[in-house]
């Protein structure tokens, strides 16, 4: 059994490096509220050639997305889904192997994006199966600024910064702020106060995000904290107000669907010049 599937994944693996200069793969996930079309990256291979894999060998056809979360993702792929019955408890299943994680700073959580579900491991290794995709919300105000802020490190070191005697006073305005005026408005406060921060407890606070990135969050939205904890290998190229129809459907308390939403997908080779004129979408130009 693992010998097959390793030789399964290297032969898709072999695919999509010899194709990767003039063709690619184009992935239609149907549903009842119509279809999505998405392509993979080359950047993660691993994950590539394991959604190739098994959308060709029809893992994926009426599994349910089984977990919907408006203006956050909707997710699907757990085999356990298939056969459900209504209220049935959801999201445990998989193939029994799970993919390295492919992080990459120039993937990201843009709406539209596909990635893979996880569970809480140390690796941040991928389910061999689940996979959501991103709705997000557009971020506007002070919800930019936060794009550029390690939130890992703010918390500890603003607790290390309002600790010193001489800034008793700034926390004391800082818990009053809290308490009486809008998350953004504290927000806003808070980042104003990094330079600060940084200066008198010596942590890194900001982080750099690219220019494509503040565009895409400002535009057509995302869930940019989601970055760097759960690797992004596709996105959808046609068909982005189908995960918004998703994502609207009513739900029971554990976010699962009340009609079941299943899916079916499958793969088509194509030329890149034709995936571009079919659904506009534009490969990135390869370094010389």
């Amino acid at each position: 059994m693992l010998k097959r599937l390793i030789l399964s994944l290297c032969t898709v693996l072999l695919l999509t490096e010899g194709y990767s200069q003039k063709k690619d793969f184009v992935i239609t996930i149907k549903t009842s509220y119509g279809e999505m079309i998405a392509i993979l990256y080359n950047e993660t291979p691993k994950h590539k050639a394991n959604f190739i894999k098994m959308a060709n060998e029809h893992y994926f056809d009426s599994l349910l997305f089984h977990r919907v979360i408006s203006v956050f993702m909707i997710q699907g792929g757990d085999p356990n889904s298939k056969k459900a019955k209504p209220g049935e408890s959801l999201g445990n299943g998989g193939p029994g192997y799970t993919v390295d994680a492919e992080f990459n700073p120039k993937l990201f959580h843009k709406k539209g994006a596909l990635a893979a579900a996880r569970t809480n491991n140390p690796e941040k290794a991928s389910s061999g199966s689940q996979f959501y995709i991103v709705q997000g919300t557009v971020l506007t105000g002070a919800a930019v600024d936060e794009l550029k802020v390690d939130q890992s490190k703010l918390k500890p070191a603003l607790q290390q910064f309002l600790a010193k005697p001489e800034n008793t006073s700034l926390r004391d305005s800082l818990s009053k702020l809290y308490s009486t005026t809008t998350r953004e408005a504290f927000n806003k406060k808070v980042f104003s106060l990094i330079p600060q921060i940084e200066k008198e407890t010596g942590a890194k606070i900001t982080k750099d995000v690219s220019p494509e990135a503040v565009k895409a969050y400002t535009t057509i939205g995302g869930v940019p904290f989601l970055d760097g904890d759960y690797t992004v290998f596709g996105e959808v190229i046609k068909g982005l107000d189908v995960i918004d129809k998703i994502a609207a459907v009513k739900k029971d308390g554990a976010d699962r669907p009340l009609e079941d939403v299943r899916m079916f997908v499958t793969t088509k080779e194509l030329s890149k010049k034709k995936i571009t004129k079919l659904y506009g979408y534009k490969y990135p130009v390869a370094k010389k």
